[in-house]
């Protein structure tokens, strides 16, 4: 397979599509698109976002110690998508989007209403990464929407639909089908007794 070298640049790799909803200690909630978001340990559970340090949603963190991170789904692209072309400096992005939150069980931090899967966390620690900051906040909670459940309990993960960005494109997708089931497909490729 023929490859371009694109340079050390962040374009075309699939990234999560989210909204980062903080508050400051006035109760101003803040909804921030981010794509650079994902689960970065299992023990303990642990978030990862990258921020601009001159983000709203980045002095909300560190004032508040609570935010959440919560998927998008195609139903409220634009909504979403709006929240990464204003300010929370200059705007509420409640009102323009018209998305409704709910506070969270453990911390209060704010919950997209529309969002299938939400993410509460507790701020842990940030890293500095030039003008960005990576923060990592301790996964408190993960509330799933109950349409993801079949009656036997099982999850259905098309329920969830999230969308990803890319971001060399500037485009939003959904994932499409699945294609093969984790810790098994591997397994068709070797002898059983060699894992």
């Amino acid at each position: 397979m023929q490859k371009r070298q694109l340079g050390p640049c962040v374009t075309f790799f699939p990234q999560p599509t989210t909204l980062v909803a903080s508050t400051d200690n006035f109760g101003q909630i803040n909804l921030m698109m981010a794509s650079w978001a994902g689960i970065v340990s299992k023990s303990p559970p642990t978030m990862a976002v990258s921020l601009h340090h001159n983000r709203q949603t980045y002095a909300n963190i560190l004032e508040t110690e609570i935010f959440s991170v919560n998927v998008v789904t195609p139903d409220f692209v634009a909504e979403a998508d709006l929240c990464g072309l204003c300010s929370g400096k200059h705007q509420d992005k409640l009102s323009l989007t018209g998305l409704k939150t709910e506070p969270a069980k453990a911390t209060g931090a704010p919950l997209i209403v529309d969002s299938p899967l939400n993410v509460e966390c507790r701020f842990y620690k940030t890293l500095e990464l030039g003008d960005y900051r990576l923060i990592l906040g301790e996964i408190v909670e993960i509330y799933a929407c109950d349409r993801a459940y079949n009656d036997n309990g099982t999850v259905d993960a098309k329920s969830f639909n999230p969308l990803v960005y890319l971001g060399g494109l500037r485009e939003y997708w959904t994932l499409g089908a699945k294609c093969a089931d984790a810790y098994s497909v591997g397994k068709t490729l070797v002898p059983h007794k060699n894992l």
